[in-house]
């Protein structure tokens, strides 16, 4: 049986001995190497040829995502899993874009973190759980296929007024703050906010203020739609 060629690139020691320990037990897994950062990375993709490669998103002392652009610039058919706690949505984007296959949280389970090497290496791309479902996990997708994330954000059934709310609160604007500028009361505004919340499967404001930045026609709908009528 052919087994998966693992390179661990982790800067807590503990966590490379402990992840190293799981990996082994797996009769379909071999660990080429457990190393604290990716300064050498090509020369080790290179002596090494990891079928996969298991990457700390924030290593302390080098560029996550640099080390992906490099490894699938220079050794495409490697397969990439970032760990990380719980990343953010432009994380995962940036990440996906740059040519990761999947996630993994820290707090998972022996049994998920094994599932999500096998189904990685297997062809699979695997979100952070926390995002399946959404709005987010989509763009995703549609990034992967190389279209713009403005076309699936686009598509979202958004009413004029919802789009103006997304606008306001991208700019840091307060309940109270976009009911004097949209003529509203801060009970109407908030009912928005929950709409737009629903309509997006996300959970809080902050989450709402990035999602707007991946499309240009929520910058642009204060100026585009009337402040009177809904």
């Amino acid at each position: 049986m052919k087994k998966i060629a693992i390179l661990v690139i982790e800067d807590n020691r503990l966590l490379r001995d402990g992840i190293e320990v799981i990996l082994k037990k797996q009769p379909d897994m071999h660990v080429v190497a457990t190393v604290g950062n990716g300064e050498n990375i090509l020369l080790m993709m290179s002596k090494l040829k990891p079928n996969l490669v298991l990457l700390d998103l924030g290593l302390r002392n080098q560029n996550s995502l640099q080390i992906v652009k490099l490894t699938k610039q220079h050794f495409p058919g490697t397969k990439i899993i970032v760990m990380d706690l719980i990343p953010l949505q432009t994380d995962v984007f940036e990440f996906v874009q740059a040519g990761v296959s999947g996630f993994i949280l820290k707090d998972a389970s022996i049994t998920e973190f094994i599932k999500t090497i096998r189904s990685v290496y297997q062809g699979t791309q695997v979100l952070p759980p926390h995002l399946t479902g959404s709005l987010f996990s989509q763009i995703v997708e549609h990034a992967i296929n190389g279209s713009k994330p403005s076309a699936i954000v686009e598509s979202t059934r958004m009413t004029k007024r919802e789009k103006q709310v997304i606008a306001l609160i991208a700019d840091g604007a307060t309940n109270k703050e976009i009911a004097q500028k949209l003529h509203l009361s801060t009970y109407t505004v908030k009912s928005h906010v929950h709409n737009i919340l629903e309509k997006l499967a996300l959970s809080t404001r902050v989450q709402i203020a990035k999602h707007a930045h991946f499309s240009e026609s929520y910058k642009t709908a204060i100026d585009k739609t009337s402040l009177i009528t809904e």
